[in-house]
């Protein structure tokens, strides 16, 4: 497992908090998927209070908050700020949303509220597109850990732009890096281990399905499939047919 801040995770999953049928069904479906990270919103504390926090921390996993709905700089250094006070890390999910259909990160704003937050001695996860230059941008101003988009914030469609992502992943290949946004089934997150991204975070896909508990086992189960898989080193894809079984010894009638 990569390094995260300093802080070496036992499980690549990563789970959001919101949107299940209850805390009870949230809890159970941590539990079963072994995820080592909760991501929690700013915005859920506050309606909730002391009983979700609580909540959290009982579920014994790292907490990064996040800066969820804020659509500038300004918003979203004033969310961290208030986060970094309740949940007393300095772990940051930092989403500076620019686009209202597609939830798509403001580049702009994403940068000035990640070079702020940097400087303050935040240590902050963007939350990015596969676009290189934005991601040099983004280390350059003192973040260490990139997250880039699969496909849009709860779209489920997986992996959308696999050429980019497999640029961006070569690119830095000695920065950590989560898939995050996206993903809807568990082979998509296998999928984002196998092509070396070192985790993934998830919360529709789990929260909204029929059966979240076994919906988190079979992501628990993905991610430590596609780390193993990358880990075997797996063959070259190539365009002709290859025989499996050997010519020598064939009888010839």
């Amino acid at each position: 497992m990569r390094d995260f801040y300093g802080i070496t995770l036992d499980s690549p999953l990563m789970l959001g908090t919101a949107q299940y049928p209850s805390p009870a069904i949230l809890q159970a479906a941590f539990r079963a998927s072994g995820a080592g990270v909760a991501t929690v919103s700013l915005r859920r504390e506050g309606g909730q209070g002391q009983a979700f926090w609580s909540l959290i921390r009982d579920l014994g996993v790292r907490v990064l908050p996040n800066t969820a709905g804020c659509h500038s700089a300004r918003e979203a250094v004033t969310t961290a700020r208030m986060a970094r006070e309740v949940f007393e890390t300095n772990w940051i999910k930092l989403e500076v949303i620019g686009h209202a259909d597609t939830l798509q990160p403001d580049p702009f704003g994403l940068l000035e509220a990640a070079e702020t937050l940097a400087a303050e001695g935040f240590e902050v996860f963007p939350y990015t597109t596969e676009d290189q230059v934005l991601a040099g941008r983004l280390l350059d101003a003192g973040c260490k850990v990139l997250m880039p988009w699969g496909a849009p914030i709860g779209s489920g469609l997986g992996l959308n732009n696999r050429y980019g992502l497999r640029m961006l992943r070569a690119a830095f290949p000695d920065v950590p890096m989560v898939i995050d946004a996206g993903i809807g089934l568990p082979s998509h997150a296998a999928e984002a281990l196998e092509m070396g991204f070192d985790a993934v975070l998830l919360n529709t896909a789990v929260a909204q399905a029929g059966d979240p508990e076994a919906m988190a086992r079979a992501f628990g189960l993905a991610v430590q499939a596609g780390a193993l898989a990358r880990a075997a080193d797996p063959m070259e894809p190539r365009e002709m047919a290859a025989p499996s079984t050997p010519l020598i010894g064939k009888a010839w009638l």
